[in-house]
């Protein structure tokens, strides 16, 4: 009998499993796909070109930690840091004489603000810089209660500190901004509206768009990104599972892929194991389900559990990926010059356009807008774009002379009011490319291969329920103690023996990991009152204790 069986190897399931591995617990992963990583995931998707199959971007991991606990690094993952991290182009001026220019967000505060200035003036310049410095404090006090098992307790001892950490001795005020939408936000900070249309595009990223209330720090978190950049992994996102994986296995740990997880077995009303797809019985002490939670209530087969998990809101899908295979990177009249970067000793020059996200929207209406046809269920006429083309800091990616892109694009229904997805993927596809070409002229022109992931795509390909990929909508009443519901917001369940990890749980979407360093926690104390785990086998990182 194993100690730990862990459901799934996305990247909270494999950290999970590695912190316990770590700590002496014979800990054994249930993979069905077999490509390890599920969403943070790496393939080669044409001869040359390796294309990630989920997130492309890792930003929230590189604050919690957990990299340099596990030392991945001696593992083969390598970061970049992307720097800068944000570039939105933008036309100005009457049709035929319009000229392009583009604000660039930097790690550094002092040089995104001279970006802002140029583009949009001093008084939004020093707006900015203040913004930035107040919510990055507030929201290290936040990430702080990301990273600990959620309940209303730990909330308030974090949260009643953000006002001091940010300087405010008004409780009620702070309360106030935190309730707004984040357009009114942006709206109180600045009057540009290519600053508040870049800032609300990024807040958009979790789903819930930036005019509904509760949403100002989904958009105001950004500003941690000041302190330190987000990081791409060498190779592609697949590379930090990868590393994990390697972690794991010199802790002693294993991995059993292509044979997923058909039911969870319960003896006596406890969690004992599962059977597999081939029809193996697998026994464990604990079981972590690490994939969506919806697929965890089908395993465990419990009417009661089936009825409680139709309060789970799934939403209607998020976006789409459009990943492409170019001769070419998108060429913006605003983009500056290319200057040398290194991976390694290997000198690249690149332009600070192609190095993190390209965001493509023109105006908040575009926004608004392809949300409103998102809600009548109809595709966007013009949908929001976020491009990101990661083979310029990364040769290894694609064939001397090509590239690789990712086109990330909301707001893209499951159900579509009429008509069925896979007839209408192509013309959805091409609407995001257009979006692309209409900011880089010529770009179309460069494409040589395509793979749009629809909702359904999303759902079949990763597992990922309605094509959400948060797998739970990132909304108040789904989120901290709520998330998924209440009585299995802890990572513990009811059901003894069951335990669980993922973008399903606290804090939710996104490459975090924070989920699974938690509930690695929670199960290790769990087993411990039994009894004491095993010598460690080979290396292993710092425990989870």
């Amino acid at each position: 009998m194993r100690d730990v069986l862990v459901i799934g190897s996305g990247h909270n399931a494999l950290i999970a499993a590695c912190y316990l591995a770590a700590d002496g617990w014979d800990v054994e992963v249930i993979e069905r796909d077999t490509v390890v990583g599920g969403a943070v995931s790496t393939t080669q998707r044409w001869p040359g070109f390796h294309v990630d199959r989920g997130s492309s971007l890792h930003v929230m991991i590189r604050f919690t930690g957990i990299i340099e606990e596990l030392a991945l690094a001696e593992c083969g993952l390598t970061y970049l840091d992307v720097d800068p991290w944000a570039f939105a182009p933008f036309w100005q001026g009457p049709p035929g004489k319009s000229e392009q220019v583009a604000l660039t967000f930097h790690t550094d505060l002092g040089r995104t603000c001279a970006s802002i200035e140029a583009v949009c003036g001093a008084r939004d310049a020093d707006a900015y810089e203040a913004f930035a410095r107040d919510w990055a404090g507030r929201n290290e006090r936040i990430f702080a209660y990301f990273q600990q098992p959620p309940s209303p307790g730990n909330a308030m001892r974090h949260f009643l500190g953000i006002g001091r950490a940010a300087g405010s001795r008004d409780g009620a005020e702070l309360g106030r901004q935190f309730m707004l939408p984040a357009d009114a936000l942006l709206d109180e900070h600045f009057t540009d509206e290519r600053l508040k249309t870049a800032l609300a595009w990024l807040g958009a990223q979790s789903g819930p768009p930036t005019h509904e209330p509760i949403t100002a720090d989904l958009m105001a978190w950004v500003a941690l990104l000041h302190t330190r950049s987000p990081g791409r992994p060498v190779g592609g996102s697949g590379a930090l599972t990868a590393a994990l994986l390697t972690r794991l296995q010199r802790s002693g740990g294993t991995i059993r892929l292509g044979d997923g997880a058909a039911g969870i077995v319960r003896r006596s009303g406890r969690v004992v194991g599962i059977i597999t797809e081939s029809g193996d019985e697998v026994r464990a002490r604990r079981v972590i389900a690490g994939c969506h939670i919806s697929e965890t209530l089908r395993l465990l087969a419990d009417p009661h559990w089936l009825a409680r998990g139709r309060a789970i809101r799934l939403g209607n899908g998020i976006g789409i990926a459009v990943r492409l295979a170019t001769t070419g990177l998108p060429e913006y009249p605003s983009a500056p010059p290319p200057r040398t970067r290194r991976l390694g000793t290997q000198p690249i020059p690149v332009s600070d356009a192609h190095v993190g996200m390209q965001l493509l929207v023109p105006d908040r209406s575009f926004l608004r807008a392809a949300y409103a046809d998102y809600l009548a269920g109809r595709i966007p006429q013009d949908p929001a774009v976020l491009a990101m083309s990661f083979s310029a800091i990364d040769p290894s990616l694609a064939p001397a002379g090509h590239h690789t892109l990712t086109l990330w694009a909301q707001w893209h229904p499951y159900r579509l009011r009429s008509g069925q997805w896979p007839a209408q993927t192509e013309a959805a596809g091409a609407a995001v490319i257009d979006v692309l070409d209409r900011a880089a002229p010529g770009f179309r022109e460069k494409v040589t291969d395509v793979h749009v992931q629809t909702p359904d795509r999303l759902e079949s390909e990763l597992g990922l329920r309605h094509g959400n990929v948060m797998h739970v909508e990132m909304t108040p009443e789904s989120s901290f103690w709520w998330r998924p519901l209440p009585e299995l917001s802890g990572y513990a369940t009811p059901v003894p023996g069951l335990f669980l990890t993922g973008a399903s749980t606290h804090p939710g979407g996104g490459v975090f990991g924070a989920s699974g360093r938690s509930c690695a926690r929670v199960v290790g104390r769990s087993l411990r009152r039994a009894r004491p785990p095993r010598p460690v086998r080979g290396a292993a990182a710092p425990g989870s204790r």
